[in-house]
């Protein structure tokens, strides 16, 4: 049918042309009948060739400053069924007759919004659809926080007050509307032994329940799944990006709006973003196809520590869009719900999979897709850039084992660790290497390990070569198989793993306060460590001395050791200090000055400590080769978080590694070498980072710098979105006894409304 409605309006009514676009018009009407001969409403045309209107509100539309304090529902019912609709229009275009075949549930979805969509909130309301009141009272409910049974009240409240207001009746009936605007997700069942993925039944058994002692009658058994992963397909979720034209302009900002200065702001600004589009120059072509990070960490669901569960979430990361938006939890993907009660370790690659499988269908096939920014479809592709998570998690997506011998990613198999015999621990010295070839400390015999170092600077695996040594490799899963080392290379995945700060700077943090404070089974600083001194020969005014009388063992205090007084003065100054609100939380509710012992502070609490208050609380309690260091260690941390790096900084960011190192000699000669040990952090809660404070501070931030200058600032790969990001997901679950189903319908109504804010007014909080 033509599009064009001006026979309605300028021509005569009696005329050849008029009559026959009527009768043409009547007979698809009713082609498209949806039950017998009911036609549906065409005061608002829809499905006959036209676009839905801008807006299916009762205002008037021509009104621009009154639609602009309006919700734009028209809108978003015309972008997110716009295949639907496209579909209709073809079958229009085609004359195929509607009785013929059954409507879509898409289609049976877009009918019922538009009808509620048209409906007045009550009569003579201007103000609201139904469909529109609906969105924005589930929005205030997210926003809030509030119960279910606080939105039921509100809506019984709402009937109360107004009699003919048209509103659902509970809060499920609202969420069932809600839900329609959303995408859904796909249950795929897994073996108990983590070894594959089948689709079908597997049930766990469930004992028979007693009713009747007398009669011993049984109930009804109820079969439960053993495991069942669920997965949130990923095309129609980047196909939503397009949808909208608001976030559509936004996925191309990268190539159009960024300032291409040299300053590092963005990912697009590192040098592995360049090098991937010189390396595939068809995908780089089109700024519109997407680059993902992969994040993932595992979380207790139950709001509790006295259970032991852990639930692992896999959630992409957007790296299209601008600084502003790109690291938003509103633009994070979740992709897969991996279920506990256990942690799925190197087995995480089999629910890995279905994402697997996908990611290579849309680099390798693509994916039609409209822009609804320039009203045209294109194909759309995706990357998958690198991985983010903490060490555990870097040592399950890469396959690196994170402990023992090669606990290095980066030095691999020139890791230099030696075992402590009383400390029963693996330490990692030896930083000397790092410096230059002619530097005095390199010859230095007295002040290190009594050699001199002449050994060079580990050299990083490249990607190549540990594809290379894969080649070959087989990895088999699941908890009852025999694991078989790959012994040619450690790496078991093929995948750019980032480090990860947040967690590296919270252990530095809590070695330093630990050892400083001398507090019990967090100080480096003990009997065990004295004994190791004197079984590597070194540092001999540490060794313990036996007594006169030959009954006790006498220990010397390290040049690090406070006194009481000291310890005290160090505590005073960190609760009393004052910072701006919203910069960190309450620090002083941490610090027990009368114990002289500071516990319980978050990762963010540590970052403010590293960078800004340690240095102050130093000063006046260590003397000047114990504090200088320590206090040019907090700069340098300071200077890796920066939010834009510009390019005269790249050289002195870079030169800043000899001069860590350099700290790292002096404190060396000062710290025992427990100080160096991995294997403690490894075994603490969110503690799981590589070797110890010193080969955190070798390894981890020296590769860190070289990481800035590949994929962009740390901001974008470190932890801190991604766990604020899972205490948004352990609110939605409601039903204990259900999380892991509570947590994806949660999402899916969240993710509903996020794509419908875009659609409300400026003056909504969204």
């Amino acid at each position: 049918m033509d599009k064009d409605r001006g026979w309605m309006y300028n021509t005569s009514h009696v005329s050849a042309e008029y009559i026959e676009k009527v009768n043409d018009f009547l007979d698809k009407a009713f082609a498209k009948a949806a039950k017998g001969n009911e036609i549906y409403n065409y005061y608002k045309w829809v499905f006959h060739g036209e676009d839905l209107p801008s807006r299916l509100n009762v205002h008037s539309e021509s009104d621009d400053d009154d639609a602009r304090t309006h919700d734009d529902v028209g809108g978003l019912l015309h972008d997110i069924f716009r295949g639907t609709i496209e579909e209709f229009s073809d079958n229009d275009e085609e004359g195929i007759k509607e009785d013929t075949e059954e409507l879509t549930e898409d289609a049976k979805k877009f009918y019922k919004l538009v009808e509620e969509g048209q409906q007045e909130l009550f009569p003579g309301c201007k103000t609201f659809s139904k469909l529109s009141f609906i969105i924005r009272l589930y929005l205030h409910k997210c926003i809030h926080g509030l119960s279910n049974e606080a939105f039921d009240d509100s809506l019984t409240l709402w009937r109360e007050a107004i009699p003919d207001i048209k509103l659902p009746k509970s809060f499920y009936e609202a969420k069932r509307i809600v839900k329609d605007f959303g995408l859904d997700y796909e249950k795929i069942y897994a073996c108990s032994n983590d070894c594959m993925l089948f689709y079908g039944n597997r049930w766990k058994p469930k004992k028979d329940d007693v009713a009747n002692d007398s009669n011993q009658l049984t109930k009804k058994v109820h079969n439960v799944l053993v495991k069942v992963l669920r997965y949130f397909p990923l095309k129609p979720r980047v196909q939503r990006l397009f949808m909208c034209s608001q976030t559509a302009k936004s996925m191309s900002w990268h190539s159009k709006e960024r300032i291409e200065d040299g300053i590092l702001r963005h990912p697009a600004d590192g040098k592995a973003w360049k090098d991937f589009d010189e390396k595939h120059p068809e995908f780089a072509l089109d700024p519109r196809n997407v680059r993902l990070g992969l994040a993932s960490d595992g979380f207790n669901p139950f709001r509790t520590m006295s259970i032991a569960h852990s639930t692992w979430p896999v959630i992409l990361i957007n790296y299209n869009l601008p600084p502003w938006m790109c690291l938003k939890a509103e633009y994070f993907m979740l992709s897969l719900l991996i279920p506990g009660p256990q942690s799925p370790g190197n087995n995480i690659d089999i629910y890995l999979k279905p994402l697997i499988d996908e990611l290579k269908e849309l680099w390798e096939v693509g994916l039609l897709t409209y822009d609804a920014s320039i009203k045209q479809s294109f194909k759309l592709c995706v990357a998958l850039l690198w991985t983010v998570s903490d060490f555990l998690g870097y040592a399950m997506l890469s396959g690196w084992s994170t402990k023992g011998m090669l606990a290095c990613p980066y030095c691999n198999y020139n890791t230099c660790s030696k075992y402590l015999k009383y400390s029963k621990k693996m330490c990692y010295m030896g930083h000397r290497r790092f410096l230059k070839d002619d530097h005095p400390w390199r010859f230095n015999k007295r002040s290190f390990n009594g050699d001199i170092e002449l050994q060079r600077e580990p050299i990083s695996l490249s990607g190549t070569k540990i594809i290379d040594e894969l080649s070959d490799f087989f990895n088999k899963f699941g908890k009852k198989q025999k694991k078989k080392a790959n012994r040619n290379c450690p790496w078991k995945k093929r995948c750019r793993h980032m480090l990860d700060l947040m967690h590296i700077e919270k252990n530095v943090c809590d070695n330093i306060v630990g050892t400083l404070l001398d507090i019990p089974g967090k100080t480096k600083d003990h009997v065990k460590a004295c004994f190791d001194l004197q079984q590597m020969g070194i540092r001999r005014d540490l060794h313990p001395v036996q007594s006169a009388d030959g009954r006790r063992v006498i220990f010397a205090k390290a040049c690090f050791s406070m006194t009481s007084q000291e310890k005290e003065m160090f505590c005073k100054v960190l609760a009393d200090a004052k910072v701006p609100h919203g910069c960190a939380s309450n620090i002083s509710r941490c610090v027990n000055v009368r114990e002289k012992k500071i516990s319980g502070y978050k990762t963010h609490d540590a970052y403010f400590l590293m960078q800004y208050l340690l240095q102050v609380a130093l000063r006046r309690s260590l003397p000047r080769r114990v504090a200088i260091p320590l206090i040019r260690l907090g700069a340098f941390f300071k200077g890796l978080c920066s939010k834009v790096i510009k390019p005269v900084e790249l050289k002195s960011l870079q030169s800043e590694i000899s001069e860590i190192v350099e700290i790292l000699c002096q404190l060396e000669k000062i710290f025992p070498p427990s100080f160096f040990d991995i294997m403690e952090i490894l075994c603490q809660l969110e503690k799981i980072f590589p070797p110890s404070f010193f080969d955190i501070m070798v390894h981890l931030p020296v590769r860190l710098v070289q990481q800035i200058l590949d994929c962009g600032l740390v901001n974008y790969f470190w932890m801190y979105p991604t766990e604020r990001y899972l205490c948004r997901l352990k609110s939605y679950v409601r039903n204990r006894s259900a999380p892991k189903g509570s947590i994806p319908e949660g999402y899916l109504a969240e993710e509903s409304l996020t794509f419908c804010s875009l659609y409300m007014h400026d003056g909504v909080k969204t």
